[in-house]
């Protein structure tokens, strides 16, 4: 068979594959290809634009373990199978009294995929889905069975954002929030507007981001509209704030109140490959100007939005965000063009800016980068050797950085 991803620039084809019924069987599978001396990985949602998923040996998909089986509300925890999608969580949750804490604006993701990579939602006082993990059961290269909770967090704070490189995660625990309605304000601001209140849409709202449309045909490629408006070099803003009962259910377009998760996800068309890196919040203004500029001057046939999201501090070894706020920048390339001289000017521009990278998405990161931006990446290379010492669940995407 052949794997690819949802916007169709990874493919390959693995020299097996399984699709396990029960933990089980994952230990099995595992078991039998580490003693055969061949590599293990998980097929998520296919939701990453980089080959993390790719193996030249055993593929496992996990989509018979999906569901969530447990909700606490007086501990405020839900546990789920890792095939879970995002957007099984709303019901369940809510008919507990509860909701995630936050969340991506896709909710199609597998929950332990979306979890490995670091997928994030948008506010400085909310982490992303991997700092809301407060237990993980995995299946390691040996078949051992390893429970990892909040008492062990040296282990947790590794496999909290692990890329798929401690094993295949077979139940998930994740903090969660008594469950919240929200209004959405969405609407277009000047760019210079934007800036000069930056400090104070970061702080005042929960959830705050936006998309800068450089040409007029930018807001079309993200569904985004203008409602006639003039959309060149303008700001699409989206911010999202909880509210009490006495606020009534409104569905008037940008000015939406609903249950959060009916209110958060966006409908993306699998039209653009991304690249997605992070700066710290303080240096957020300069980045993004200098961003702005970088478009405007080298790339004026770049018509995808920038995009721009904050993202509150974790603990994560592996994480964009380890202890500290940050600012998320995304651009894309057109698919079916070469777009890596694009990709690579931003990269060496948010170099400079000592930027982190989004695993699933479109980097340049080195092993060198790799050990000076990420303060805890020798914590968790070691970790990983000491759960997976043969490498079973390395890749060649991934090899060279962790091994």
């Amino acid at each position: 068979m052949t794997w690819t991803n949802w916007v169709g620039n990874q493919s390959f084809s693995p020299a097996a594959t399984a699709a396990p019924r029960d933990e089980e069987e994952v230990v099995r599978l595992v078991s039998s290809a580490a003693r055969r001396g061949h590599h293990v990985r998980v097929a998520g949602a296919g939701h990453s634009f980089t080959p993390v998923v790719q193996s030249d040996g055993l593929l496992l998909d996990m989509n018979a373990l999906r569901g969530v089986v447990g909700t606490d509300g007086a501990a405020r925890r839900a546990t789920a199978l890792p095939a879970t999608r995002i957007h099984d969580f709303y019901e369940p949750l809510w008919e507990a009294g509860l909701a995630l804490r936050n969340q991506g604006d896709i909710d199609t993701q597998q929950i332990a995929g979306a979890v490995a990579t670091g997928t994030h939602g948008s506010g400085v006082r909310h982490t992303s889905l991997s700092g809301a993990v407060r237990g993980v059961r995995l299946v390691t290269a040996s078949g051992e069975v390893r429970e990892i909770g909040e008492d062990q967090p040296h282990l947790l704070h590794a496999a909290q954002v692990s890329v798929g490189m401690l094993g295949v995660v077979t139940q998930l625990e994740l903090e969660v929030t008594e469950a919240y309605r929200l209004r959405e304000d969405v609407g277009l601001r000047a760019w210079d507007d934007v800036l000069d209140h930056w400090d104070q849409l970061v702080a005042d709202h929960r959830h705050f981001g936006m998309f800068w449309l450089p040409t007029e045909e930018s807001g079309a490629l993200y569904n985004l509209d203008g409602h006639g408006a003039r959309l060149q070099d303008q700001c699409y803003v989206k911010v999202y704030d909880e509210v009490g009962p006495d606020v009534a259910d409104d569905d008037t377009v940008g000015h939406r109140v609903d249950r959060c998760y009916r209110i958060y996800p966006m409908v993306y068309d699998p039209n653009f490959h991304e690249l997605e890196y992070f700066v710290a919040l303080d240096r957020a203004p300069e980045a993004l100007r200098a961003m702005r500029e970088l478009m405007l001057r080298s790339l004026p046939d770049s018509i995808y939005p920038l995009e721009v999201r904050t993202v509150g501090p974790d603990e994560a070894y592996l994480s964009s965000q380890y202890q500290t706020p940050t600012v998320v920048i995304s651009v894309s390339g057109t698919p079916g063009t070469d777009y890596w001289a694009y990709l690579r000017s931003v990269d060496a521009l948010l170099a400079d800016f000592d930027a982190r990278v989004h695993w699933g998405k479109l980097h340049f990161l080195t092993r060198e980068r790799l050990l000076d931006l990420y303060p805890r990446a020798e914590d968790f290379i070691a970790i990983r050797r000491e759960l997976d010492p043969q490498g079973v669940f390395l890749n060649d995407h991934l090899r060279p950085l962790f091994e």
